[in-house]
């Protein structure tokens, strides 16, 4: 038995129609059908990856480090910044981001289930 979407009326499974509200079985099987797939599509590849404002974040953290420790604290600029900046470690605030990061994904990951 086929059962329509719409109504939910129990139609044979050969109808092309729903005998109760004329709503096009075939169509609506395949939406179901496509639903279907993109639904298993996101489960077996561990769904959708997490927001890519947070991956954006570390990576400009990253270049943020790479620029001040390599570039920066080899030139002369690197003197005439404030004290506050002189002493600044990154490694914190990188460390805090991926670990917000990782609770989110946590997160998430129990609200979906």
């Amino acid at each position: 038995m086929a059962y329509c979407p719409k109504c939910g009326n129990k139609n044979e499974d050969s109808a092309e129609f729903c005998g109760k509200c004329g709503n096009n079985l075939k169509e609506s099987k395949k939406d179901m059908e496509k639903e279907c797939e993109n639904r298993c599509d996101e489960d077996c590849a561990g769904g959708k990856r997490g927001p890519p404002v947070i991956w954006g974040i570390i990576v400009i953290l990253f270049g943020l480090w790479i620029l001040f420790e390599f570039v920066i604290k080899n030139t002369t600029l690197y003197e005439t910044l404030p004290v506050w900046i002189q002493d600044f470690s990154f490694w914190w605030l990188i460390a805090l981001v991926i670990a917000i990061a990782i609770i989110l994904t946590g997160i998430r990951m129990l609200i979906k289930k």
